[in-house]
């Protein structure tokens, strides 16, 4: 009975996701007591790595660039903090967080795409724009950009601040900043300047060191207003999932990339399987109208959630891993028959190649459509209700250490197989390709990133089943690897030294000077992960379990619940709340 009750419940699961057609939006991520005053704002999923509330003054609504020049023109006259702030707030890290009596710039309302310009192949819009306007905009025009995340629900704005990217080694690379070929921002200005400036950037221009500084700017250079994007013509993909085993993955990681456009890959280590994307361009003259609408970012009813979650945090309390073996499994081979959520028209997978236009099939996000329906459904984050509370950790590792580090993890799931079980609830370790970049902030060389998630508990003081594992391969990413973190995702840990690893981190910081003097735009956490201020790591009782820090003392971990801190089995150097 105790393996049955995870079995029945994802069953239950991924029969009402693949079937519900409603949805209920996410909520405002910005909550104010007065009118705009008096604020928290927070991300979409509730809870920033070290739990606390996000208070700002006030928070404000531009529509137009003239608005973002009185907001920023008033702030650097009063000598005020300000943050940017987007409609969904994707990023995990506290990244909109400013200062003191500070002021919140919501992009909300600067969602317009300002011109298409169908014989240049360029599209100029408001830093607001989501993904999903973009790509339905420009493909109405006959455009449409080679490379995107996955998630409809980003901003630009958002994507350029954090390095957001794709998957491939082709071409330009998967990075949406390696597309960007113009841009205005609105940063603080002198006395005589009105106290605001506003910067027009172009790729190969004049301001060239300014521009690969603002491509990846986390936010601490001003407000993005505009942006100029190098579209393509609209093409066709055909797409085919294949799963195999994972005993060569350490050499065809390397070289996967290279074979196919849009390759990517789903590693599930404690199954001993990896699914391959094998995607390309087809001709338009190819049969198929595609869709891709992943079960993840679907709509999904709260109760279903209330039952994950609830399953889930009684196979933590239980020690129960048989139980996540076997839900892991079950969602594994439930998401593989159904093709990851493609269909060949729209409605039905009926086998591969599923063959379509690029719009429909390179990102999704069912849960941000529709009407308030009372969360009778959300997106599985969704605060408001008791669905997935998880951890992401995220980092790219050179291709040319790649394989030795997919080996080490393979070591690690050796000791300990069933101890990446949990990673399987969340769908494996997402491992995509992305180019080496001249953003400043962006990636260093051709990498590979892996994308994982993982359960957190509700109480910051509670261990998840091997803690150790996780923590170890995070640590072994990092340090050992010299991964670099994703902005927008991660715990303090992974950003531990982090500015180090970037050649041109220093010319980065010329430019920040250069473009806000007096810091308005910089917050404690910029400032840390920038390596200008200390504090990154904080060490308290149990800040090893949230990856506030990496463990020196017992007390770090979780002692009560017999998890002391311990080297790493594979990582020696790393330090690991193990359970002895």
């Amino acid at each position: 009975m105790l393996l049955s009750r995870p079995t029945l419940t994802l069953k239950l699961a991924f029969f009402m996701i693949t079937t519900i057609a409603q949805c209920n939006p996410p909520e405002e991520p910005i909550r104010c007591s007065t009118n705009f005053t008096n604020c928290t704002i927070t991300n979409s999923y509730g809870a920033f790595p070290d739990r606390s509330i996000c208070l700002a003054a006030e928070v404000a609504y531009p529509s137009s660039e003239e608005d973002l020049v009185s907001l920023v023109a008033k702030g650097t006259q009063a000598n005020r903090k300000m943050r940017v702030a987007t409609r969904y707030s994707h990023s995990i890290p506290k990244l909109v967080c400013p200062e003191g009596n500070g002021l919140i710039i919501s992009t909300e309302n600067l969602n317009r795409i300002i011109k298409i310009d169908k014989d240049n192949m360029l599209i100029t819009l408001e830093s607001g724009v989501t993904l999903r306007q973009l790509i339905d905009e420009a493909a109405k025009s006959g455009l449409v950009l080679p490379y995107t995340p996955y998630w409809w629900g980003l901003t630009i704005g958002g994507m350029l601040g954090t390095g957001a990217h794709g998957s491939t080694l082709w071409g330009k690379g998967s990075a949406i900043h390696d597309y960007v070929v113009r841009m205005r921002i609105v940063s603080p200005g002198r006395p005589e300047e009105g106290y605001a400036k506003v910067r027009t950037l172009e790729e190969n221009g004049e301001s060239d060191s300014d521009m690969n500084a603002a491509k990846v700017s986390l936010g601490v250079l001003g407000v993005i207003s505009q942006v100029t994007l190098r579209m393509q013509p609209l093409f066709k993909r055909s797409i085919t999932f294949v799963t195999q085993n994972d005993t060569d993955l350490s050499d065809q990681a390397v070289t996967f990339g290279r074979q196919h456009e849009f390759a990517d890959m789903i590693w599930y280590p404690s199954q001993k399987q990896v699914v391959y994307r094998i995607d390309d361009r087809v001709s338009t003259n190819v049969s198929g109208n595609g869709l891709w609408d992943h079960p993840g970012f679907r709509a999904i009813p709260s109760l279903v959630l209330l039952i994950l979650r609830s399953t889930e945090e009684g196979q933590e309390a239980r020690g129960d891993v048989s139980g996540k073996c076997i839900g892991g499994k079950l969602t594994i081979n439930t998401l593989i028959k159904g093709a990851y959520g493609l269909t060949n028209d729209g409605i039905i997978f009926k086998g591969y190649p599923v063959v379509g236009y690029q719009n429909r099939l390179q990102a999704s996000g069912g849960c941000l459509k529709g009407h308030k329906d009372a969360e009778l459904t959300a997106c599985s984050w969704d605060p408001r209700v008791k669905g997935l509370f998880f951890h992401q950790t995220t980092f790219s590792i050179g291709l040319s250490k790649a394989k030795d580090f997919i080996q080490d993890v393979q070591k690690l799931v050796s000791i300990a197989p069933r101890s990446l079980c949990g990673v399987d609830l969340y769908n494996g370790i997402l491992m995509r390709y992305v180019t080496g970049s001249k953003a400043y902030l962006g990636k260093q060389e051709d990498s590979l990133d892996f994308d994982i998630t993982y359960y957190r508990s509700k109480d910051p003081k509670n261990p998840r089943l091997f803690e150790d594992v996780l923590e170890e391969i995070e640590q072994m990413a990092v340090f050992k690897y010299g991964g670099l973190p994703h902005w927008g995702k991660n715990r303090n840990v992974a950003f531990e030294g982090s500015i180090k690893k970037y050649r041109k981190g220093r010319e980065f910081l010329k430019v920040k000077q250069k473009f806000d003097s007096l810091g308005l735009f910089s917050s404690e956490w910029t400032d840390q992960i920038l390596g200008l201020k200390s504090g990154l790591s904080m060490f308290k009782d149990g800040c090893a379990l949230e990856g506030l820090c990496v463990c020196s003392l017992d007390i770090h971990c979780a002692p009560q619940n017999g998890y002391l801190c311990r080297p790493g089995k594979v990582f020696e150097d790393a330090r690991v709340c193990t359970l002895v």
